[in-house]
């Protein structure tokens, strides 16, 4: 699917529009990487850290530099249950008294982070699809082993080790991952993907998750490069021009 079809799946309720001003603030300034040279935005945001519904709207445009183009109208979300903290990388944007994103915390990492491979339960054609198979794809959050934030088999790693078994649960029946550069010694937060919502509606423990359909549309949206963006409203202008004025 590309973008052309893309347009006409995620704008049911609105058009794709041109962020007025954007190439020029844009090109005023160095963006975070891997913002920068994105070309595909998958934008999450809240009004605060502390909530667990965001919206989720996706842009687009021709190269860096250029005027982003929004795809359709925002798609409903959630994120972690405690909402988000800021990223091992991106703790310089925080302010006295946000929070940090943790281990455990339940808090989805805010910045902005390359989106990776699709994954799930049955094979697919996209490349480098990884098919989740039980006791082999298990994503470590065990901050004592040097495996943590890796996805490995349980073979590799041992009985011992902490670990999501990841074909066991139905809200890794389609997804992304995340490359979410982390780091054990700061227990700074594991196993980060775009998953399938929970039954209850309610947030995750970390990770990014909507409806079947919309995230459906993400794995096709998501070529190599293109980036997810997970940011409190009220933070937007930290950013400057690099990021679309909501």
């Amino acid at each position: 699917m590309r973008v052309k079809s893309l347009e006409r799946a995620f704008a049911v309720l609105a058009g794709a529009t041109v962020l007025a001003g954007w190439a020029a603030m844009a090109g005023a300034q160095t963006c975070p990487a891997p913002l920068e040279d994105a070309k595909r935005l998958a934008l999450a945001t809240a009004e605060t850290m502390d909530e667990e519904s965001v919206l989720l709207e996706l842009f687009v445009r021709d190269r860096p530099g250029a005027p982003w183009r929004r795809l359709g109208a925002p798609r409903k979300a959630v994120i972690g249950r405690a909402g988000m903290g800021w990223g091992l990388t991106f703790q310089r944007f925080g302010r006295a008294g946000e929070p940090v994103k943790r281990e455990g915390d339940k808090r989805t990492p805010a910045g902005f982070f390359r989106i990776g491979a699709s994954f799930g339960f049955e094979a697919s054609e996209r490349p480098g699809h990884v098919v989740l198979k039980r006791d082999e794809t298990i994503c470590v959050d065990d901050v004592r082993s040097p495996a943590y934030n890796t996805i490995r088999s349980r073979s590799e790693i041992g009985p011992k080790v902490s670990g999501e078994n990841m074909r066991t649960y139905q809200i890794y029946r389609h997804g992304l991952f995340v490359d979410y550069p982390s780091s054990r010694k700061a227990r700074a937060g594991s196993c980060i993907f775009l998953h399938l919502m929970p039954q209850s509606g309610r947030g995750t423990l970390g990770c990014v998750a909507t409806d079947e359909m919309t995230l459906l549309g993400l794995q096709e949206f998501a070529e190599p490069g293109a980036v997810l963006g997970v940011v409190p409203r009220n933070a937007l202008d930290r950013f400057g021009g690099c990021f679309p004025g909501l």
